[in-house]
């Protein structure tokens, strides 16, 4: 069986640079206010998507098209100042530690020998080396990787830190000593207004991860957690209070922005739960596997009382000739049945007892992360079966592990965590009179209808809708450009001023190369 690559959304894809752009440009006399606030010293703390980040790195094109870069253009048609970002050296996005690679290049669409396009990593020697500190302040406060709880944690701009992961690389290059921390570098510098943008990453790490990580709630220290673990709702709101009140204290405003649900993102909607095509003799041999699997092992194991007849019922698993089969994975949710097979009176092979511990095949409801699409498929080797070869191919004989499937119950713990951060947000922008960004509801309708712009559509499908980056979970230019836009709408609002927009088509979506490694 050959592997299977899951991009066919993006196969007709000819030359991206040729989209439609429009300008808008904003007439000479127009009258602008600033309202009730002040954008002379405007300040962003944040995240990677406050940095700038896409294609999975954060290079000088993608810091430039930041959505604080785009907006504090926009201030200055109100008095806004400069806007000083701590820029990388080059285009790459790779990052150094003494010389040695620490962060890969950025994502561009490289086509193969076939024709056939998809993301692939840019060629060169990447500049920025992050013991090659940046002196001064900087507007832009965004750290990618930074999560709640490290905007008031000393040292996490230590670059002595950085190779034992108890500092972030980026924030190193820029914090004002080692010891400080992103809110007191950030209050600082007095800003006179500031943007606030935090949360996503304390979900996303267990999101991207497959949930492989813990959902900390009831555990309220966070220098105990892992970095795909969902921090703790009380840690949360805490901790955001405490950094939002030290922002809110001498700005004349600021605008905050939620959390969205990460199950919206290209990363998890690009691999459907049914990509295998089969032809008739594979099917037939996965029917003769699979049926003794199904009227034997499981009525076996749900007789001896190990299994329940719904997980029996959960656990059964079908595939026929033609599209749309589903993949079979490993859900650790299921009671793990590997060293009962191994036993009399089925004494399994250990490797085919590993395979069916903890085995089902997925459902519409369980989702497949995009880093999946290079393993679905891949041959790993056979194994023998009641006197026949079986091959063993991942996501079919070989169940997908946990990292590359978010199943319900996962998804639900997300939820639950993001909407209690989000009400936390909500709360305090309210009680602050600081606008609000509503992001939730904006990537929802990205990708649910998608959100016209004056030149198309801006969606959520890979590669081709515009929004999102080739990373799957960060936005392009265009996609800031559209965050920029909601939150001048909310200024524009709250403070009673009159900020012009952006034209969200004036930005680029993804770029394609063929100088990649």
């Amino acid at each position: 069986m050959k592997k299977y690559i899951f991009l066919s959304a993006i196969a007709s894809l000819a030359f991206i640079s040729c989209e439609p752009e429009f300008d808008n440009s904003i007439e000479e006399g127009d009258f602008y206010s600033a309202g009730d606030a002040d954008f002379s010293n405007f300040v962003s703390v944040g995240n990677s998507l406050t940095a700038g980040y896409a294609d999975n790195a954060l290079y000088r094109e993608g810091q430039m098209n930041s959505f604080p870069n785009i907006m504090a253009g926009q201030f200055e048609f109100v008095g806004g100042g400069e806007f000083r970002q701590p820029l990388m050296e080059d285009n790459l996005g790779g990052l150094k530690l003494n010389g040695n690679v620490i962060q890969g290049n950025r994502l561009v669409l490289a086509f193969n020998e076939n024709g056939t396009p998809g993301p692939q990593p840019l060629a060169g020697d990447p500049q920025t080396d992050i013991t090659n500190q940046l002196s001064g302040m900087f507007n832009n406060m965004g750290a990618p990787g930074a999560k709640s709880f490290h905007l008031l944690a000393p040292g996490y701009g230590n670059v002595a830190g950085v190779a034992q992961g108890t500092a972030n690389p980026y924030y190193a290059r820029f914090a004002s000593s080692a010891e400080a921390t992103i809110i007191e570098d950030a209050v600082a510098q007095q800003p006179t207004f500031f943007s606030f943008w935090i949360g996503n990453n304390d979900i996303l790490g267990y999101a991207t991860s497959g949930g492989t990580g813990v959902n900390q709630q009831g555990n309220f220290d966070p220098s105990t957690y892992a970095g795909n673990d969902i921090t703790d709702i009380n840690v949360f709101a805490s901790v955001y209070n405490d950094a939002l009140s030290a922002m809110v204290e001498n700005a004349s405003g600021g605008v905050v922005f939620n959390v969205p649900n990460v199950t919206n993102i290209p990363f998890f909607t690009t691999v459907p739960p049914n990509p295998v095509p089969l032809d008739q003799p594979t099917a037939a041999g996965l029917a003769q596997l699979f049926g003794a699997y199904n009227t034997q092992i499981l009525p076996a194991m749900q007789g001896f009382g190990i299994i329940s007849e719904d997980e029996a019922a959960a656990r059964l698993v079908n595939f026929q000739p033609g599209e749309g089969n589903f993949v079979t994975i490993r859900d650790e949710n299921l009671t793990n049945i590997s060293s009962f097979l191994q036993n009399p009176p089925l004494s399994l092979p250990e490797d085919l007892a590993n395979i069916f511990g903890q085995l089902r095949q997925a459902t519409p409801d369980d989702l497949i992360t995009l880093t999946a699409s290079g393993v679905i498929g891949n041959p790993v080797g056979q194994l023998e079966f009641m006197g026949m070869q079986v091959p063993l191919i991942n996501g079919v004989t070989v169940p997908l592990e946990d990292q590359f499937v978010l199943t319900p119950q996962e998804q639900n713990t997300i939820t639950q965590a993001q909407t209690a951060y989000n009400s936390t947000i909500e709360a305090l922008a309210n009680q602050n009179n600081l606008a609000f960004v509503d992001v939730d509801m904006i990537l929802r309708q990205v990708s649910e209808t998608g959100i016209p712009f004056n030149g198309g559509v801006l969606t959520a499908e890979f590669a081709t809708g515009g929004a999102f980056s080739l990373d799957g979970v960060h936005l392009t230019p265009r996609g800031y450009a559209l965050v920029a836009n909601r939150a001048l709408q909310a200024i524009n609002q709250t403070y009673n001023a009159d900020i012009p927009q952006v034209d969200v088509g004036n930005y680029r979506s993804i770029q394609p190369s063929n100088n990649v490694d």
